[in-house]
Order: structure tokens, then sequence, then C-alpha cells
């Protein structure tokens, strides 16, 4: 059954969820207008065919496009608008099996098939001036009635390129490069389907409309749209708020020409019931922008957050200002501060941070590099030194007195690894983890050569997630924000978990009770199971839960799915040991060389809890956005491990029980699901 929100008042209001509704992000507007009653530049009528027009004096300007569209069914590509060598929009049929790069088939129609609207607009490299193709689209199986009405804008503003469908945002791509300058084509419009199309140069300026409130579920959590994703976590506690800033990511990390095109968006909650969607941290406002992981922190009572500008993914890097701060390092021994506007013919780059204007959000860049890190991680160590974590174009452990530094390296060559790391301190320890793979710990009042490699040992707490964020909140709990992969692609659902923390440092988890997805009613399938028992799930999103009395040789398997398509989780007591996989054959863990990020087959090792009677906890999400369904795992309320199952609908269940007993099976309907 699908959730209904009886919402009765409009946005700006501020609407918020119950808490019958469970964990909900109260959703920022997408839904905007444009000045159309300015008179247009350039006018294609209605009808006309083709006709001959002089386009874009000045590309760097950018500019709006709007135009009515009257949709029915159709089977071939069609061509809508064309002004040649910049602007190309049409129809066309999509492989409802293809989900790369646009995610296109989070919006197939009821007969499976999945027609889309696309806009391609053609870009000169700055290099070389060669030309490069952005498209961006809708599925029109989003859309409440696809076939009749429809207003369309188009608009490029010189950093994006974006569609608006009936006033709401659909899609957007960051731009490197702009259009060709003003040359006189032969514009084309198909008068069948298209309308008259008002072009304004310079842009138009969206305006945000007035909406009613919508809502998302925290837990498992992704922006609104068919390609948007959360991609790598940064959290903090802060004056009773936990923060979550996250890359937000479309096309599985190929926007911007491949190039990410990245940059952090917000949400956060005072109580993890209610939550609310911010304006972005670090929007990307310039063409060179592209952004990487960071940090939230605290600096002389200010909320900041710290990034990396990954622009060498754009600009040679000689063009960029790293050199200028890697030659300052040679010298003296440390970072230099470099304000953007003193860099003449460079590109920014290297680690820079943002600043909250009201302790909340309202996020103002410094507009300074102080480091070359491009994933830098800022904290502070157990005497209130400020410290830094350097990854991506850096490495190692730096310090300094003042955020702008100059930071001095301390340790070269710790941490040795990881993408995107983070520190944490918990009672008698110290921790780093290292973005997928990596994690450390060591005694609290030992030096920094202490740590140990937990990840080499199996003692790690990677259970699927990736680019794990570790805050202490309010009450005293800790807990981990992170992503998991959909069908393998960089970009996910958002993942909190609560830590567990044992005498000797080790951590585990367990599900974060305030955000549980709500459940219906339950139902018990079974008192006792034998070996071989099977149960139909007449839903496509619940909860399952059961008892397990353990054996020291008893071993529990499950297959989820159908005949046709299936997996299985396996649970080893007698090793302390769970995995996923297809057919049941061991996996490895990450110390043994397995892929826990990837979110899909893998084991995990040295589970507590399995030498008495324990609960093993289930969530079972299906999604169209995602495709699949995503498999969520709790044993003994002491490990987790997740799991992303394209093209899976878990509508059976089967047990296979050796040595153990697995008693009172109930599945509950999730409040969300179907």
């Amino acid at each position: 059954m699908k959730r209904l929100l009886i919402l009765s008042v409009l946005l700006m209001a501020g609407c918020a969820a119950t808490d019958d509704d469970g964990s909900m992000v109260l959703l920022r507007g997408d839904s905007f207008s444009f000045d159309t009653d300015k008179a247009p530049d350039v006018v294609l009528q209605e009808g006309c065919g083709t006709s001959q027009i002089t386009f874009l004096a000045n590309p760097e300007a950018g500019f709006t496009m709007a135009m009515p569209l009257t949709l029915s069914d159709f089977t071939e590509d069609t061509e809508l608008v064309c002004i040649p060598g910049t602007v190309v929009v049409k129809l066309r049929q999509h492989n409802p099996k293809d989900v790369e790069v646009q995610n296109y088939p989070a919006g197939k129609m009821s007969d499976g098939r999945c027609p889309v609207l696309e806009a391609t607009i053609t870009l000169l490299h700055p290099a070389d001036q060669s030309p490069q193709n952005m498209t961006v689209g809708v599925p029109l199986g989003l859309l409440p009635k696809p076939w009749g009405r429809h207003e369309l804008v188009l608009h490029f503003t010189g950093v994006a390129w974006e569609m608006y469908l009936d006033s709401r945002l659909a899609d957007r791509d960051f731009a490197f490069g702009y259009p060709r300058p003003a040359e006189s084509c032969e514009a084309r419009v198909n008068g069948d389907i298209v309308g008259k199309v008002n072009i304004w140069t310079p842009c138009l300026q969206p305006q945000p409309k007035k909406q009613k409130a919508e809502f998302a579920e925290a837990q498992y959590f992704t922006p609104k749209g068919h390609n948007t994703w959360t991609g790598d976590v940064a959290a903090i506690w802060y004056k009773g708020r936990y923060h979550v800033f996250y890359l937000l990511d479309r096309r599985g990390h190929r926007s911007k020409f491949g190039n990410g095109g990245h940059y952090f968006e917000h949400i956060s909650t005072a109580d993890f019931k209610h939550w609310t969607e911010h304006e972005a941290a670090t929007p990307i406002e310039e063409q060179w922008e592209t952004m990487g992981t960071g940090a939230p922190f605290v600096w002389h009572d200010s909320l900041m957050i710290s990034y990396g500008m990954h622009t060498s993914r754009l600009y040679p890097y000689s063009q960029t200002a790293s050199p200028r701060e890697w030659e300052h390092i040679r010298q003296y021994g440390c970072s230099e501060v470099i304000k953007f506007d003193e860099l003449d013919s460079l590109v920014p780059s290297g680690c820079t941070f943002s600043v909250s204007q009201d302790g909340i959000a309202n996020f103002k860049k410094s507009r300074i590099i102080i480091h070359p890190s491009e994933n830098p991680t800022i904290y502070y160590d157990k005497d209130g030194k400020l410290c830094m974590l350097a990854n991506y174009a850096s490495r190692g452990t730096w310090t300094a007195d003042d955020l702008r530094g100059p930071w001095t390296c301390i340790s070269e060559d710790f941490p040795p690894g990881g993408d995107c790391t983070f520190f944490f301190s918990w009672g008698d320890w110290e921790y780093i983890v290292g973005g997928f793979v990596n994690m450390w710990v060591k005694p609290l009042d030992a030096g920094i050569e202490a740590f140990e490699d937990l990840s080499s040992k199996g003692l790690d707490f990677y259970d699927g997630l990736c680019v794990p964020s570790i805050v202490q909140i309010g009450d005293g709990r800790y807990l981990s924000a992170g992503w998991v992969k959909v069908n393998g692609h960089w970009g996910g659902p958002l993942v909190v978990r609560e830590l567990i923390q044992y005498p000797d440092g080790v951590i585990g988890s367990k599900f974060m009770p305030e955000m549980m997805p709500v459940t219906l009613n339950a139902q018990k399938l079974a008192d006792k199971v034998d070996s071989g028992a099977s149960f139909k799930a007449a839903c496509r999103s619940f909860l399952l839960t059961f008892n397990v009395e353990p054996t020291a040789e008893g071993t529990l398997g499950m297959k989820f799915g159908s005949v046709e398509r299936a997996f299985r989780w396996d649970l080893n007591v007698a090793e302390c040991r769970a995995q996923f996989s297809d057919d049941g054959s061991r996996q490895n863990s990450l110390r043994e060389g397995g892929y826990p990020y990837n979110a899909w087959n893998y084991a995990i090792e040295n589970i507590r809890g399995l030498d008495k009677p324990f609960t093993v906890r289930i969530i079972v999400k299906g999604e169209p956005k995602w495709g699949g369904a995503l498999i969520d795992v709790e044993i003994a309320g002491q490990r987790t491990m997740i799991t992303d199952r394209y093209g899976l609908s878990v509508d059976q269940l089967a047990f296979e029980t050796n040595g153990l007993a697995v008693k009172n099976v109930q599945l509950s309907p999730l409040h969300s699901g179907e």
C-alpha cells in the first residue's frame, strides 16, 4: 500500500510531518517561475517549420527558452526544436533496461516502455573549442499525466544547463564551455507538438513558487528526482542539531562531462524525526567548480564545512593554484593563504571552506585557499589542536593555530591511505576511518604512531556503506552516516547507523530506533521454522524479524526472491560470520580482499553476540528509483550489513536451518511500501 500524507498547509508556511509518519525530511521546493511577460529577444513561431535567426550574441550571459508542448503517445524518435550547432529538443523511446547515466527507467510507463523528453546543448571546450554535447532529460512516466499540455523551459545560466517541466526542475547539469556565439542559422520547430518558442538572452532568473509541502523518508533518503543520489557524507552535531552534508550526485559521477559536478547539499534535524532540507552549503557558481569530500567543523563558535576543489579534473594542473601552494610548502615548510581574487590567470584549487551565517544553514563561501588537499578533513585533537587529514592531491596529518594557517605537516606517512578520511574519538580511543576500506584505532593518550589497522584484522565496521562519517550526538550516542551504491554506480541512498563500542575499542552497529521505517500490523509467519520452509511476501517493502537459538556449529541460510531471480544471506555461528551471495558460495570479507563498499556480494566477520539467543531484523526496501531492493540486516543488535539487488523483487522467502532454531518469524509491511 502506498503512503498517504495529508498535506493541508503550504511549504512556505512550514508544514511538518507528524510522528506517525516516521523520520521524514521536509523537502525544499523544486517549483519555479520565470518572468515570461518580458518581451523575448528571439521568437520561433508556432507551426513555422524553419526560420532564419541570429542567436546568442553573448553566450556567457546565458539564455532561457520557453515553449508549450502538446504531447501524445509516440513510437518513433521525434525532433521538437533544433537550433543547429546549439540546442536540440527531442522525444525518444529509451531502452527500459538501460539505467546508465540518467536512470530513466525510474520513470517507466505501466506498459514497460520508457519515453523521455531530452534537450541537448552543444558547448565549446575552453581549451580547443571542440564541440561537446550535454543532455538533460526526464522520463515522461514520472508525470501524473504524461500526454497532453505541458510547459517546457530550458535554462542555460552560463554555469548550469537546466530543464524545467511544468514549473518543476526536472534535470540539471553543469557546464564547462559556452555555446557557439551568434550565427545566422535556420532553426526548426515541430509545429504539431510545439507552440511558439520564446528565447531570452541574457537568461531570466527563476523565482521559487509556493507549493504544498513534500516529504521524503530520512532513512534511505535520496534527493528528489530520477537521477539524484546521495554521495559522500559529512556530518556534525552542533548546538542541538545533527547536520548531514552530502555531495549531490547525478549520473553516477558523470555530470560535468564526466568530471563529477558535485557540491554539498544539506539536511538537518534536532530529533531525528523531523528533518529539514536546506539550501546548498557549497553551490556550484563558477564553471571551474567541481567539489570533493570535506568535513564540517566549528571554529570560533561558527559552523563551517571544509571541502576540496577538484579543479585539475577540468584544467591542466599548471593552470591551477596547486603548484603555487606546493612551492610555498617546499620553500617555507607550511601552506600559504591565497585569496581567489589574487590568482590572476590561475584557477582556484585545493582546500577551502564555507561558513554558516546563522549557525544552522545560510552558508557563505570564504573564497580563500588554505591548503592543496582536495579532500580535507578538519578536526580538533584531544588537546584542542586544529588538525587536518589531507587526501586527494595531498596526504598526511597537518596542524595549525589558525584555520587560515599556516598548516604544517606533522606526519607525512599517516594516514597511509583512504580517499576520504574522518577522525573521531570515543572514550579511551581515537579512530580514523578511510572512506571505503580503512579503519585505524589507538589509545587516547598514545602518539600517532600507535594507530593500528583494524581492517587488516577483520575488526572493521564496514557493512556496505561508503564513506561513513561518525559523530557523537547530544545524548552521548555515536552515529555513522554513509551512502549505498545502487547497481554499482556512484551515489545512492543515505543510511544512518547507531554505533556500539566494545571495551577493546572495536565498534559494531545497529539500527537507529528513531529512524526505523514505520510498519503496519505484523503478520506472524511461523512460531518455528523448519529447514526448507518458504513464505510469500505480499508487499514490496517490509520488516522481517525472527529469533535465533544458536548452537556452536549452527548455520542459517535465507533465500530472497523467486525461482527466476534470487540471492542469499547466510549466517555461520561457529565462524561468527555472515555474507550476501548469489548462490551460497563463500564470499570474502574486507580483510580477505572482498568489497563490502560495492554493497553486493561480500562477508563480514567477528560478529559478537551469537553465543546466546539473539534477534535478526531485516528491512527489505523496494523502490522504482533504484530499480530493485535494498536488503538491510541487523544481527543480534551488534552488526549490520546492507546490499542493493538491482532488478530484484522480493516476493518469496525461504529458510535453511542447520543445527539451530529459528522462532517467532514476523513480517510487517512498511507504511511506505506496496
